[in-house]
């Protein structure tokens, strides 16, 4: 299960966004919780933000952001991560899962998302859930703490036509 994230979500997400696990994939580098604030309160303001539920409890999170106008069919998905204490029993799928149920009753057309080419354990899920990679994003992420620049691997999930 899943819902839009509320106010009193933020510690759940802080901690998320900056485990040392976590944080290394996903968009901001590490920062205490002062300057995290207003980036939490600008992604709940846009609407775009959810936690996953396993049994009640707050296990995971994703970002869903739909583009505009011409685009419109399009949604962006990232900030994806399951917390690491409930690895390996196969929240990640059910996560994803529920990301493309949301899509489809969205009415979108097509869901897309990069990730790092090296995080292998999230490109081999993504294709497990459908998705397809389509290219590679030379010099994309830039991490400031490492002085060093990322490829990531464009990837996305096309939902059938209806005849």
């Amino acid at each position: 299960m899943h819902r839009k994230v509320l106010p009193i979500d933020f510690d759940f997400f802080y901690s998320l966004y900056m485990h040392p696990g976590v944080n290394p994939f996903l968009l901001y580098e590490w920062m205490d919780a002062a300057a995290f604030q207003p980036i939490y309160e600008d992604l709940l303001r846009q609407g775009v933000l959810y936690v996953y539920l396993h049994e009640g409890i707050p296990a995971g999170m994703f970002k869903l952001v739909r583009l505009l106008h011409r685009t419109a069919h399009v949604a962006y998905l990232g900030g994806v991560a399951v917390d690491p204490q409930f690895a390996g029993q196969g929240l990640g799928a059910k996560l994803i899962q529920e990301v493309l149920d949301l899509g489809k009753t969205l009415g979108l057309r097509r869901i897309e998302l990069s990730a790092a080419v090296h995080n292998e354990r999230a490109i081999r899920l993504y294709e497990k859930m459908g998705f397809e990679k389509e290219g590679i994003l030379r010099q994309y992420t830039w991490l400031i703490s490492e002085n060093r620049f990322l490829d990531e691997v464009l990837m996305s999930f096309l939902y059938e036509e209806k005849n």
